[in-house]
């Protein structure tokens, strides 16, 4: 029986602390206008000092889980796209796996930032379409709002980011069944690391030289993310296209034939600029960067579950996807919803 994945349920949460860009303000030199003018952003959400990665996770996987209708004892695989674990090591996914209460289950950490969630989706297809699982959970997400230059020095990625979590339940279907519509056409992924530094932070890690972490390291602030801001977004709108084409082309499908394109949230300017080249209508574009800002690997499950709960987001809905982020890493979807 020749099997392919579909995705049964979508799942979101973000902690309930709003920052505007006015309270931004109280913080940095920056303003309301400085802020949505290049972004696009006027709120994100931020967890309390508590609160973990893979507690936000268990909320997006609680609701993704109900939403499909199964209990965690019946996943076989979980995929957590993430570049802020809780801990060193080990991976977040298996804290995550413990709160479910589904021990033995192989739990997967992925780490290629922005693109993450594609990357788990891709993963977990390739595992169900050879068998090799039934259901699997993929999820995306991060806490950024821990790991910032909250100043006027870091406010150019500080007003970016925001913390929250999305995740998908995918189950096998068999390709013949005329009964099930739904599944994931292809994905494709691409990584290019001749820009790794235009995109990254550089500590703690073990090319830094010496100790991991230093009095040093910390002054200089290695310990926070710094963008190359121009080159990523020419990149980003180069890349983003390509993809979208590429997995319109591997599956024959006309760009006019897609129903709805849910990009990465990165920048509100960037997703307008790859709209804008492409010929794609504003009403087929869903965002939600002005209310999330960027949660890297949560992006897209976060803004799925949105959609869907706006009514934007229908069953038998043909829906694209494509993503932007360090490494350079880039990628994209066609699903089926």
């Amino acid at each position: 029986m020749a099997l392919r994945s579909r995705i049964t349920g979508v799942g979101s949460y973000v902690p309930p602390k709003i920052v505007t860009n006015e309270d931004l303000t109280q913080l940095m030199d920056t303003s309301d206008e400085w802020i949505t003018q290049r972004t696009g952003i006027k709120q994100r959400h931020w967890v309390e000092s508590t609160t973990s990665t893979s507690d936000l996770a268990l909320e997006a996987s609680k609701q993704a889980l109900a939403s499909a209708g199964i209990g965690p004892e019946e996943l076989d695989m979980i995929f957590f796209a993430t570049i802020s674990p809780d801990h060193f090591f080990p991976g977040t996914g298996v804290f995550l796996q413990r709160k479910l209460g589904v021990p033995g289950i192989p739990a997967i950490d992925v780490r290629q930032q922005c693109t993450g969630f594609i990357y788990g989706t891709s993963m977990a297809d390739q595992y169900i379409r050879t068998g090799s699982a039934r259901r699997a959970l993929v999820v995306g997400a991060e806490i950024h709002s821990k790991g910032l230059d909250i100043s006027t020095q870091g406010r150019d990625l500080a007003v970016l980011f925001g913390d929250g979590a999305g995740a998908i339940v995918m189950e096998a279907a068999d390709v013949q069944d005329p009964a099930v519509d739904s599944h994931v056409y292809s994905t494709h992924l691409h990584a290019d690391g001749a820009f790794a530094e235009e995109l990254w932070v550089e500590a703690p890690g073990m090319a830094v030289g010496g100790r991991m972490v230093t009095h040093e390291i910390i002054d200089q602030g290695q310990i926070y993310p710094k963008m190359n801001g121009r080159k990523v977004y020419v990149h980003a709108i180069k890349r983003m296209p390509e993809a979208i084409n590429e997995t319109l082309d591997a599956n024959g499908v006309a760009l006019e034939d897609v129903d709805l394109f849910v990009f990465h949230q990165a920048n509100l300017r960037i997703n307008e600029a790859v709209a804008q080249r492409m010929g794609i209508p504003e009403k087929k574009v869903f965002n939600t960067i002005d209310r999330f800002g960027n949660t890297t690997a949560a992006t897209i499950p976060i803004g799925l579950h949105e959609a869907e709960k706006a009514g934007v987001l229908q069953p038998g809905m043909l829906v694209a996807s494509a993503s932007f982020g360090s490494g350079f890493t880039w990628a994209s979807m066609l699903i089926r919803w």
